[in-house]
């Protein structure tokens, strides 16, 4: 139990080099799943269609807690976004997106369902022998993030930059973040975060 490390490695307002460089670092992975985790917070009706493309079938929920006034239940966001016109979308954003999904789906249409949204892209995988004689311990935890719109691994306040981390053992391992970074011409460029 226990979460994986992340370090921010790449910081930049251009969103497509955020997800070129996310993608170089996924192809050091010795082994990457099949599906990605991806979170969205659509901040448009477009978006949230082109997220539903990406991932169609999966639910939505709203991004804030909302409640019944009759009740003070909590409400969950039960309806089909394909299903709604453009003008009953709207009504219920923000909305939320937090699923696995296919790893093809994500990768081909991410950076076109982008907007002024949050959103992240996570490939869980494994990273090959670390060179690192003194890092003897297998991880669960391996693997890249790209969040667009943030500098949180935890998907915190909105921001103008985008930022890629690479994920590591629940102990840390900085000189494989290090490494990794080099990878793609630049650094660790702060303290290790909680993962996932």
């Amino acid at each position: 139990m226990g979460n994986s490390r992340a370090y921010p490695v790449l910081r930049t307002t251009d969103a497509a080099e955020a997800y070129r460089q996310a993608r170089r670092l996924c192809a050091l992975l010795k082994q990457i799943e099949d599906e990605v985790w991806l979170f969205a917070e659509p901040a448009t009706v477009r978006e949230v269609r082109e997220i539903a493309a990406i991932a169609p079938g999966l639910p939505f929920d709203y991004a804030d807690n909302r409640t019944d006034p009759a009740t003070g239940d909590y409400l969950r966001f039960d309806l089909d976004v394909t299903a709604l016109d453009d003008a009953a979308l709207a009504e219920h954003l923000p909305l939320r997106f937090s699923e696995p999904v296919e790893r093809e789906r994500v990768e081909a249409r991410i950076l076109t369902a982008l907007g002024d949204g949050t959103a992240s892209v996570e490939w869980h995988g494994r990273w090959p022998d670390d060179s690192d004689a003194d890092v003897d311990w297998p991880s669960k935890y391996d693997g890249v993030q790209v969040l667009f719109h943030g500098d949180e691994a935890q998907w915190d306040d909105w921001t103008e930059e985008h930022t890629v981390f690479v994920h590591v053992t629940k102990w840390g391992d900085l000189p494989l973040a290090q490494e990794l970074a080099a990878h793609i011409g630049s650094e660790v460029l702060g303290e290790a975060q909680l993962g996932w």
